[in-house]
C-alpha cells in the first residue's frame, strides 16, 4: 500500500511541475507565499472543496471549472494538427451536453443536497481529466454511443425534417422582411443625402 501511496504522491507532484498555466499559478503563489506548491495545490483543493459545499454562487464556480478550462483546451486542440485531441474534446463536449440535458430535468431535486455541487464538479474534472480512460470517454463509449448507435437512423430523421423545416422558416422570414429592410434602408439614404 505503502508503494502505491508513495507512486501517486510522486506522479501528484511531477504535474505540479509540468509546463503551462497551472505551473505558472503555482510558482507565482510559490514565490509570493514562500509556501511549497505540494502543500499549496491540496491546500487550494480542500478550499475550492469546501467552498462548493457551503459557499455562495457554488454553482457558478461549478460551471466556470466545468466550461473554462475544457473550453480552453478545446480551443487550443483546434489549432493544432493532430486529430486525437479534437476527438477527446468534442467527446468531452457530447458528454458535457448530455449532462446538461439530464441535469435540467433534475436539477430542481438534486441541487436541494448540500454535496450536489462538489460532486458536480468532481464528475466535470473525471470527465476532462488529462488521461485516456477519463469519466467523458467511459460514459462516451458504454451509454452514449451504444444509445446513439441503436436511434441513428431515426435520430438521422428527426434532425433532416428539423432542418427543412428551419430553411422554410428562414426563406419565409428573408421574404417578408426583404421588403420592408430595403424600404427603411432606403429611407435612411434619401435623409442622410439631404443634410
Amino acid at each position: 500500500m505503502g508503494g502505491f501511496l508513495e507512486r501517486h504522491v510522486k506522479r501528484f507532484q511531477k504535474s505540479l511541475s509540468e509546463p503551462g498555466l497551472l505551473n505558472d499559478v503555482l510558482t507565482f503563489v510559490e514565490q509570493s507565499s514562500g509556501v511549497d506548491r505540494i502543500y499549496i495545490a491540496p491546500g487550494a483543493i480542500g478550499f475550492l472543496a469546501v467552498y462548493l459545499v457551503v459557499g455562495f454562487g457554488a454553482q457558478l464556480v461549478c460551471n466556470i471549472i466545468g466550461f473554462v478550462y475544457p473550453a480552453y483546451a478545446s480551443i487550443k486542440a483546434i489549432e493544432t494538427k493532430a486529430k486525437d485531441d479534437d476527438t477527446k474534446w468534442l467527446t468531452y463536449w457530447v458528454v458535457y451536453g448530455c449532462f446538461g440535458m439530464v441535469e435540467f430535468f433534475s436539477d430542481i431535486l438534486l441541487s436541494w443536497f448540500p454535496l450536489y455541487w462538489l460532486a458536480k464538479c468532481a464528475f466535470l474534472v473525471f470527465c476532462f481529466a488529462p488521461t485516456s480512460w477519463n469519466g467523458a470517454t467511459i460514459i462516451y463509449q458504454n451509454i452514449i454511443r451504444p444509445i446513439f448507435l441503436d436511434y441513428e437512423s431515426e435520430i438521422e430523421q428527426v434532425a433532416k425534417t428539423i432542418e427543412s423545416e428551419l430553411n422554410q422558416a428562414a426563406k419565409t422570414l428573408v421574404s417578408t422582411l426583404q421588403p420592408k429592410l430595403a424600404a427603411t434602408a432606403g429611407g435612411i439614404n434619401k435623409n442622410m443625402t439631404l443634410k
